[in-house]
């Protein structure tokens, strides 16, 4: 922030765009105004948090600190106890982009969240290593890049290696080069929810080929998923083996009779299909889960035992069987091949805590 003060035009008639809390931990700037007030964003200088909205304007007037030699402020980048920073609502040049996390790499930031922005011009050559902030989680959001698939290679390039949660929402492009992408050793948890594009050929491309191996958490909500050996069949190609794989909130449909089947990865104990517009229990699931989530879907009667794989909690809330009425003659309420709807209340008032946990892991709203 030091940084741009040589830039900053200060103005008594400006309001105060930026807002620090009463105990001077989180800062809010949103530069809205025509005539922003940038030296406002010197009361971030103490946050943990900050937010900085740009108001949808270029930032190509600080283009200068891409040249300046940001080794002579790192001990005073130390000093700043900065740990979360959003930076969104404005078109960057990715010269300036890239010198900004270069000099991040001084700070203690761990999380960054890039929203609504427009990246444009050609990046700078690549560090020889990366010299960029040690984040634990980085998350994009409707950002937009002039260099296309090519984004997160050439983004990968300016942060350290240890990043353990990836957020790509809304993204321009997740067809990824793969041949330019490095190995992501430390990732757990890679969302790409609401990419509603994206499709099974499209996650195919997204997840590069041994570029994961730490994978644990996989989360496709509304990213136009459409059949789950769809999604079996793409994790299969890209050799990753989560534990955890939300594929709620996609309209999925049952395996086309005569589809070749898919074999699941092995690791994978926690499957989550809820919000999907079910009418059956799809064929082809994991012989074996420890959790199966399949509320808030379409289903008219109860799961029989043959349909279900063998699952240690099953949720079924939220579908029609469960509506309170009187059986008919076409439903036997005591019908022994048949989950009852007590147990599978039971199991899932004792799976609430557990699912919550899972699906908030790694997720952004």
């Amino acid at each position: 922030l030091l940084l741009l003060w040589p830039l900053m035009h200060v103005s008594a008639t400006v309001p105060e765009p930026c807002e620090v809390d009463d105990d001077n931990f989180r800062c809010v700037c949103n530069f809205t105004n025509p005539q922003p007030n940038w030296s406002s964003a010197l009361n971030c200088i103490s946050a943990v948090e900050v937010e900085i909205r740009g108001g949808g304007r270029s930032l190509h007037q600080f283009i200068k600190i891409a040249d300046t030699d940001l080794k002579l402020y790192a001990n005073l980048i130390r000093t700043l106890p900065l740990q979360r920073l959003t930076v969104g609502a404005a078109r960057v040049p990715a010269l300036l982009l890239f010198a900004v996390l270069r000099g991040l790499g001084y700070s203690r930031l761990n999380e960054l969240m890039l929203e609504d922005l427009e990246v444009t011009g050609t990046p700078p050559p690549p560090p020889l290593e990366a010299t960029g902030p040690a984040l634990s989680t980085l998350s994009i959001r409707n950002v937009s890049w002039a260099t296309g698939g090519a984004w997160l290679a050439q983004l990968q390039q300016w942060i350290l290696p240890d990043i353990k949660v990836l957020n790509i929402a809304q993204a321009d492009s997740l067809a990824f080069s793969c041949a330019e992408l490095r190995t992501f050793p430390a990732l757990v948890t890679l969302n790409l929810s609401d990419n509603p594009g994206l499709g099974e050929h499209g996650l195919t491309v997204a997840l590069c080929p041994h570029k994961f191996p730490a994978l644990r958490e996989l989360e496709v909500r509304n990213a136009g998923m459409k059949t789950p050996n769809g999604v079996c069949e793409a994790l299969a190609a890209a050799g990753v083996q989560p534990h955890h794989l939300d594929l709620s909130h996609n309209s999925l449909r049952a395996t086309a009779p005569g589809a070749p089947g898919c074999v699941w990865p092995s690791t994978l104990n926690s499957l989550i299909l809820s919000f999907a517009g079910l009418e059956q229990v799809p064929k082809g699931l994991p012989s074996k889960l420890s959790v199966l989530d399949l509320s808030f879907n379409r289903l008219n009667r109860e799961p029989r035992v043959d349909e279900l794989p063998t699952v240690g909690s099953l949720t079924l809330d939220g579908n029609p069987f469960l509506d309170p009425r009187p059986p008919t003659h076409q439903e036997d309420p005591n019908d022994s091949g048949m989950v009852s709807a007590c147990a599978s209340s039971t199991l899932a008032v004792g799976m609430s805590g557990a699912l919550a946990l899972l699906q908030g892991a790694g997720a952004f709203a």
